[in-house]
């Protein structure tokens, strides 16, 4: 808890913050790079070219201090919470790095609000700061504990065993651990941390779903990402599409996430957009192998069969179970007799009563089927999903 007196002032001074959060992690970004560079490769720099990290990390400080200052608050911290610490935790995230980031973002707070940061009002929220930290820390920690990995050396090399092609621009990589040790246990929906360096020097992690695991192989599957004039293409998806083929190995991080199934018997309705599709297809793949009789709605919305990534996998997985229905959108269809055009309209899906929904795709899609889906009963509570990226949907940045 925050002690009271800080209370009074972090509640005083939170519209402040969070009007002015993006120019302060701005600030807070620049500065720490330039006197900290080495962390530049453990930070995704595309989303810091496109603002999306900044404004993440804006919405989850001022979402935690709204928690704090709020009576019967709605803001759900342990969700913010625990996606923050298995994202810190793919990427080797490290106690002492907390030290560098609550410096050079208090400086950054005094930077931005100049005068109205008073010797008070920066003992504020640097407890805030700190309490945040503390937690992420010490959840980080037991997630650290409980995949036996040295956040110091949380990588391993695995070698490139056989890359397919799934769908237009989306390609999968079938990789198999390179030092001789074993494939980690993983739950589906789960990601790991892809490090590559890319030909500039500078190395770069990204996550990427486990989308099929075996008991000597593991699989990702990505989609190339690219430019359309605002912004540039993707800089490690090119590397990987470019340069990466069987018999190369690259650097995984054990996995992690939140956005599990549960083995119980709840129907499933699975939702998901483009690419979002990868946990999708982990999770049909795992239910056909272990709970062939559970309930399964598949629903899907692409572009084009042409950019529809897994479908395959997904369909002989669904053969393999007794309960299995799939439907798909595309915006164009292309002719496909088995696709509906346009957007997924909820209101058509024959959703089973006590359903538990995962979503996985763009946050516009998520948030139009999440709306979609109250209408229709479905309670926040059974309803759960992944997003590619920084997390700006909980936090509302």
């Amino acid at each position: 808890m925050l002690s009271s007196d800080h209370a009074d002032t972090v509640r005083a001074t939170l519209p402040a913050v969070a009007a002015n959060g993006t120019a302060i992690t701005g600030e807070f970004y620049a500065a720490m790079f330039a006197a900290h560079p080495e962390l530049r490769h453990l930070f995704n720099q595309g989303n810091q070219a496109n603002g999306e990290q900044r404004r993440a990390l804006a919405g989850s400080v001022a979402a935690f201090a709204e928690h704090l200052v709020t009576e019967e608050s709605s803001i759900p911290f342990q969700q913010i919470l625990s996606r923050i610490a298995h994202k810190h935790a793919s990427l080797g995230i490290r106690p002492e790095q907390y030290t560098i980031v609550g410096r050079h973002l208090m400086d950054a707070v005094a930077k931005v609000l100049g005068d109205a940061v008073t010797p008070e009002v920066h003992a504020a929220w640097s407890e805030v700061y700190w309490l945040f930290a503390t937690l992420l820390i010490a959840e980080e920690a037991r997630l650290y504990q409980d995949a036996a990995c040295d956040p110091a050396a949380p990588f391993r090399p695995w070698r490139v065993t056989e890359r397919r092609d799934e769908a237009m621009d989306t390609v999968s990589l079938v990789l198999a651990p390179a030092d001789g040790g074993a494939v980690p246990a993983h739950r589906p929906g789960q990601y790991v941390s892809l490090a590559v360096t890319l030909p500039d020097g500078l190395r770069q992690p990204r996550q990427y779903t486990l989308s099929r695991a075996t008991g000597d192989t593991v699989q990702i599957t990505l989609r190339r990402v690219r430019g359309d004039g605002a912004a540039p293409d993707g800089a490690v998806s090119t590397f990987l599409f470019e340069h990466v083929a069987v018999g190369d190995v690259v650097e995984l991080s054990p996995p992690f996430g939140d956005v599990v199934v549960e083995d119980d018997g709840d129907p499933l309705v699975l939702v998901s957009a483009g690419i979002g599709i990868t946990p999708v297809a982990a999770m049909i793949d795992h239910l056909a192998a272990e709970r062939p009789g559970r309930p399964v709605l598949a629903v899907h919305a692409d572009r084009s069969p042409r950019t529809h990534a897994l479908r395959r996998q997904i369909a002989e997985a669904g053969a393999r179970m007794t309960d299995f229905r799939q439907l798909t959108w595309y915006e164009d269809p292309e002719g496909s007799a088995d696709a509906r055009a346009g957007r997924i309209d909820v209101a058509l899906l024959p959703l089973p009563p006590k359903a538990r929904v995962f979503m996985c795709g763009p946050i516009p899609f998520m948030r139009e089927v999440r709306r979609g889906l109250a209408d229709a009963g479905v309670s926040d509570e059974r309803v759960h999903y992944e997003v590619f990226g920084p997390d700006l949907w909980s936090t509302g940045a």
